[in-house]
């Protein structure tokens, strides 16, 4: 698979999370923006905001965090994104997203486009797609972009096989977890299929050059270039899981347009994405040399 530049564009959500400790910045494409970003990557975000207080917030955090925001659009009616985080036992986490907000009216503007095209890697989940005009504003821009990686992010009742299936037949990449596949699995009538050979009809299915499966505590496991590569995971105090994904994600593509091997790769992803999971909030503050110490 041949990425043309390494210049990637992240769209859709960004938002606030209501969680217990109280509100945090949000949103899987902007989490993952950020920790790429921090890892010395050349990102951008896509996303929209309300003409509110909580969207000037956001900006902030944004310019803070060290991206630009000039392809963050802002709404005139519908209000900045909300999603309240229920933690439950053994740190499962439950969302509840508010609608409509700002975020399922993005449009395809002129810089948009632009960057689409510019770009090597789109990444983007599936939850931006809820509704049609999110929906078609990215795939607008997908016919603009060489490599297209998505975060597969199902959230009931967005979770529609209808909505979601197209997305996964224009992916190169697909990132998943555990819950995921065996729902991919289910809507394809693929029950009783040891894992690998789920993985497998998966990416013969959509066409995907390769599957990564996230396992939570327990690593991941990639499937690239007819290969098999597993991470068992690193042992951490988990604080908060939230943005765990989001930083494992950075963390893998990161690697690889660093140059890594898939395992390495696998490797450092796991370690980002554990190191985040010790840590309050999705975006904490970090250095290489804390990633490489969970990672050596």
């Amino acid at each position: 698979m041949e990425i043309k530049n390494k210049k990637i564009l992240c769209f859709g959500e960004i938002l606030w999370d209501s969680l217990p400790s109280g509100p945090k910045p949000g949103g899987a494409p902007m989490n993952v923006a950020i920790h790429l970003n921090a890892t010395g990557q050349e990102v951008a975000i896509a996303s929209r905001i309300g003409n509110d207080q909580a969207g000037k917030d956001l900006l902030a955090f944004l310019k803070k965090s060290g991206l630009k925001t000039n392809l963050i659009q802002i709404d005139g009616e519908l209000p900045t994104s909300e999603v309240l985080v229920h933690l439950g036992a053994d740190n499962k986490v439950t969302y509840e997203i508010c609608e409509p907000v700002a975020w399922d009216n993005i449009q395809a503007t002129v810089p948009l486009i632009a960057k689409a095209r510019e770009a090597g890697l789109l990444i983007y989940g599936s939850l931006a797609s809820r509704k049609a005009q999110t929906r078609e504003t990215l795939s607008l821009i997908m016919e603009n972009t060489a490599i297209k990686l998505i975060d597969v992010n199902l959230r009931k009742p967005y979770d529609k096989k209808e909505i979601i299936e197209p997305l996964l037949f224009k992916s190169d990449i697909i990132k998943l977890n555990n819950d995921e596949l065996a729902v991919f699995a289910d809507w394809n009538n693929k029950k009783g299929m040891e894992e690998k050979e789920l993985i497998q009809w998966l990416a013969s299915h959509y066409g995907a050059g390769l599957i990564c499966v996230t396992k939570g505590e327990n690593g991941a496991l990639l499937f690239a270039e007819g290969k098999f590569y597993m991470h068992p995971g690193f042992r951490i105090n988990t604080v908060d899981p939230v943005g765990a994904g989001d930083a494992f994600l950075a963390g893998f593509v990161a690697a690889l347009f660093d140059g890594k091997s898939y395992d390495k790769s696998l490797a450092f992803a796991c370690g980002l994405g554990a190191f985040v999971a010790s840590k309050a909030g999705a975006t904490p503050k970090y250095n290489m040399e804390e990633i490489e110490q969970i990672t050596t």
